[in-house]
């Protein structure tokens, strides 16, 4: 990806917290790299390089800076906007795929061979898969390391590294002193809420409308899975290696997350699933400059910026949720939902456990070889229950028409078999395809799918009847073909526009 030096540069010089994610400044006087926010002196430009990946930057030998943290920073907004490989594959190492699966699980996952693949991300990101996977290793690393009592083996296997000699390696070349004097730097802070628990910032583009994004997760919480109360959002969650609870809570500048996992190798896609869910990679300003360009939205706009599209931690649950919707309330909805969870197990409470392994944001964790006080904590909540666990409920659990309870087996079956992927990291067009495919779905429910599990900005729901009404509020076509052919103008962020029809009705 190439980037235009002179724009880069004014963004420096200005320290436009805007572009922090799009790129990272490289100054070769001092080796070390940061975000275009960083409060430092500028530097001369013929000091200066730009890279389009913290782990580009790696690749040159710089080192990331201790003051401006720039492993930290938002991720780009890009790959919310394209769905081609690349920002595919983006998606997928950001929820630990490379960990978990390796580069060939990866290749896999996008159907490419592993040379193509290092091949297009290192044309676009200036790094190879590895590469970008042992740069989020090593942030996921350093905040354990600088902010809590866990032993190094630990720490180095709970980041994903694959052996401690990996670890010191790496983290000796990312910032340049070894892991304990990282420590000693810092300093350890410790964390309240027990065995397991970790509490980190989110960063994200302001503004932010968080109120929006609680009301809209508060109306469809469902009992036993989330809660919505005081300004934060908790829910459980069905993570790689076991199961977990987040408490997320809007602040200005950052989104407080505390998380409790069973296994701490779920760290970096349980967060990966948080910012994604409440959108934190997001260019609001791009999307409000759009949308704002309409005058039936200028208003609305300038009174609410910042509103975000809310996703998915899971998409399988999106989808069984999308298809529950189907002409029926969001109330009604939730009540089936409610039900149909009533009929399954629960799962026992996430118990934090070490990782096995052999030896050869500001984050605080509580060491999780402490003993773990339940009554400081509120009722454990689950995760939504899995395709095969719904496979496995009886007819009448599901409490809705026999038409629409085999549509929610079929789905089912269709992800248990894995003929369909309705993680960010699939293919959008070939996942609606799919979805159209089976019985009992149509374009509503495929394109809501596609905005909230999926992450598509540009999906417009011209039939929703919320959205027509939304529409008719704000003196715009109510009509389904002719805003259809009216939100060309919203484009490429036509699912903002949905979200903000929504509120409008």
């Amino acid at each position: 990806m190439e980037l235009d030096f002179e724009r880069c540069y004014r963004a420096v010089d200005s320290r436009d917290q805007r572009f922090d994610g799009w790129f990272y400044t490289g100054v070769t006087s001092t080796g070390i790299y940061c975000r275009p926010s960083c409060p430092a002196m500028t530097p001369k430009r013929q000091n200066v390089r730009f890279f389009p990946s913290a782990a580009a930057a790696q690749g040159a030998g710089l080192r990331a800076c201790r003051r401006c943290r720039p492993d930290a920073a938002p991720g780009s907004p890009q790959w919310d906007v394209r769905a081609d490989v690349v920002g595919r594959a983006m998606r997928l190492i950001a929820d630990g795929v490379v960990d978990r699966d390796g580069i060939p699980g990866l290749a896999a996952r996008l159907g490419y061979t592993e040379r193509h693949l290092h091949r297009m991300l290192r044309a676009e990101m200036g790094a190879g898969p590895l590469a970008l996977a042992r740069a989020q290793r090593a942030q996921t690393a350093r905040t354990l390391i600088e902010t809590t009592g866990l032993g190094m083996a630990e720490i180095a296997f709970a980041a994903g590294f694959g052996s401690v000699r990996q670890f010191n390696d790496t983290v000796r070349e990312v910032y340049g002193v070894p892991p304990s004097e990282l420590r000693t730097a810092r300093g350890r802070h410790s964390a309240p809420g027990g065995a397991g628990t970790i509490t980190l910032r989110l960063a994200y583009r302001p503004p932010l409308h968080a109120a929006a994004l609680l009301d809209f997760l508060a109306l469809r919480a469902l009992p036993g899975v989330e809660q919505v109360g005081d300004g934060t959002y908790r829910r459980g969650l069905r993570l790689p290696h076991g199961a977990g609870e987040v408490a997320l809570t809007p602040t200005t500048g950052h989104v407080a997350a505390t998380l409790r996992l069973a296994d701490m190798r779920d760290l970096a896609p349980a967060v990966a699933r948080c910012r994604r869910l409440l959108d934190l990679d997001a260019d609001p300003e791009a999307i409000d400059g759009t949308l704002a360009g309409d005058p039936a939205l200028a208003g609305a706009v300038a009174a609410e910026p910042g509103i975000r599209l809310p996703r998915a931690v899971d998409g399988f649950e999106m989808a069984l949720r999308a298809i529950v919707g189907q002409q029926v309330s969001v109330r009604s909805a939730r009540t089936t939902l409610t039900r149909l969870l009533s009929h399954l197990p629960h799962p026992p409470t996430p118990q934090p456990k070490s990782v096995d392994h052999e030896v050869d944001g500001d984050l605080d964790l509580q060491d999780h070889r402490q003993p773990h006080d339940r009554p400081e904590h509120p009722a454990a909540l689950r995760g939504f229950p899995s395709a095969g666990e719904v496979l496995g409920v009886v007819d009448e659990g599901f409490g809705m028409p026999v038409g629409r309870r085999e549509t929610i087996r079929g789905l089912a079956r269709a992800v248990a078999d894995g003929s369909l992927d309705l993680e960010p990291g699939g293919d959008r067009e070939e996942t609606v395809r799919r979805l159209l495919a089976l019985p009992g779905i149509g374009a509503w429910t495929a394109g809501y799918v596609a905005m909230r599990a999926l992450g598509d900005p540009d999906v417009l729901l011209p039939t929703d009847l919320a959205v027509r009404r939304g529409a008719a509020a704000l003196d715009l076509p109510a009509d389904p073909k002719t805003l259809d052919a009216y939100a060309d103008r919203w484009r490429p962020w036509r699912s903002y526009a949905v979200i903000r029809l929504w509120r409008a009705a």
